[in-house]
C-alpha cells in the first residue's frame, strides 16, 4: 500500500467515476482501475461497486474512507512543513472566501498579493460560510476569508478590517430623499439572500426584523439582490466593497445611522502549518484596506 493509491482511492470517492477520478489524478483510467484492483486485492475486500454508468463505495469502503483521508492529510501535513521550513512565504494557499466578498475584495488585493508575496500561489474558492468552514476542518482549504465568528478550539482567526453596511434603496423610494438611513426603516420592504449567506443573517439582525419572511425575495447572489433593488422591487443592506456595483446598477445608497458593519478575518487550522503564509496574506489585505471603513462610511468609495 502507498500513498499514491490512497490518493486514487479519494478521487474515486470523491468523483464516483473512473474516467473523471482519473483525469483529476493526471493518469489513464486503464492504470487507475489497475490500481485500485491491487489496493483491493491486498485489503482483500472490494471497495467499490461498479456498473456502466457510475461507480458506489461498498460499506466497506465507507467505513476505511475516514482513515484514509486522515492518512493522506497527514502526509501532507509533513510535506508542508517540510516546505515551512524552506519558505514558509512559498508554495500554494488554498483560500476560501464567501460569495458577498469574493468579487469586490478579490480584485483589489491580487496584485498587491503578488507583490508582496510572489512565491506564493493564492488560489480562492467561493462558497458559503457553512462550506468553507468544512472544507477548512477536512483540509481541502488552507485558509479563509470570512465575514462570522469562528467558533472552535481547531480553528484560529485574525480581524483584518470591518466593513460598513450602506442602505441600497430604489432611485423612487421615500428613504431616499434622507441624508442618513435608520436601519429599522429598511425592515418593512427588506431584500435578503437565500439561507446559508452570513449577510441574510446580519442584515436582518441589523434592521430589528424577525419571524418568517413570508414570499419575500431570497437571492442567491449579491448581483441579483441588488438587479431586484435598482428594479423598485425593495431595499436592502449592501456591503461597502460593493458600493461600485450597486451605484452602476443605478441604486441610491446611504450611511445607516448605527454605522452597521461586518468585520472580515481570516481562519485557519489551529495546527496548520503554513501559519506564516496566513499571517502575511491577512497582512496586504489588512494594509490594502486601511481606513477603508472611514471612507465608505463618508460615501467616498
Amino acid at each position: 500500500m502507498n500513498l499514491r493509491d490512497l490518493r486514487y482511492l479519494l478521487a474515486i470517492t470523491e468523483h464516483q467515476h473512473f474516467g473523471r477520478a482519473a483525469e483529476a489524478c493526471g493518469i489513464s483510467q486503464p492504470t487507475l482501475s489497475v490500481q485500485v484492483r491491487k489496493l483491493e486485492d491486498l485489503l482483500g475486500i472490494a471497495l467499490f461497486e461498479r456498473t456502466s454508468k457510475a461507480v458506489t463505495p461498498t460499506p466497506a469502503c465507507d467505513r476505511l474512507i475516514g482513515h484514509v483521508r486522515a492518512a493522506v492529510a497527514e502526509t501532507d501535513a509533513i510535506l508542508a512543513v517540510a516546505r515551512n521550513l524552506r519558505d514558509p512565504l512559498a508554495g500554494r494557499l488554498r483560500l476560501g472566501i464567501i460569495p458577498t466578498l469574493a468579487p469586490y475584495l478579490l480584485p483589489l488585493i491580487f496584485e498587491p498579493l503578488r507583490e508582496a508575496l510572489p512565491a506564493l500561489k493564492v488560489e480562492p474558492w467561493e462558497d458559503q460560510t457553512a462550506t468553507l468552514l468544512a472544507r477548512l476542518r477536512a483540509h481541502e482549504l488552507d485558509a479563509a476569508l470570512l465575514a462570522t465568528e469562528v467558533i472552535g478550539s481547531d480553528l484560529a482567526a485574525r480581524p483584518l478590517f470591518d466593513e460598513p453596511f450602506l442602505a441600497a434603496l430604489p432611485p423612487d423610494h421615500p428613504l431616499a430623499a434622507r441624508e442618513v438611513v435608520a436601519e429599522a426603516d429598511l425592515a418593512p420592504d427588506i431584500l435578503v439572500l437565500a439561507d446559508g449567506h452570513c449577510l441574510r443573517d446580519q442584515a436582518l439582525t441589523a434592521c430589528g426584523r424577525s419571524g418568517p419572511l413570508g414570499d419575500a425575495l431570497r437571492a442567491t447572489s449579491l448581483s441579483t439582490l441588488l438587479n431586484m433593488v435598482a428594479a423598485g422591487y425593495g431595499t436592502t443592506l449592501v456591503p461597502a466593497l460593493a458600493a461600485g456595483a450597486a451605484q452602476d446598477a443605478g441604486i441610491v445608497l446611504r450611511p445607516l445611522a448605527a454605522r452597521t458593519v461586518r468585520t472580515v478575518c481570516i481562519a485557519w487550522r489551529t495546527r496548520f502549518p503554513q501559519r506564516a503564509a496566513s499571517e502575511a496574506v491577512g497582512d496586504v489585505i489588512a494594509r490594502r484596506l486601511s481606513g477603508f471603513a472611514e471612507g465608505a462610511a463618508a460615501g467616498l468609495v
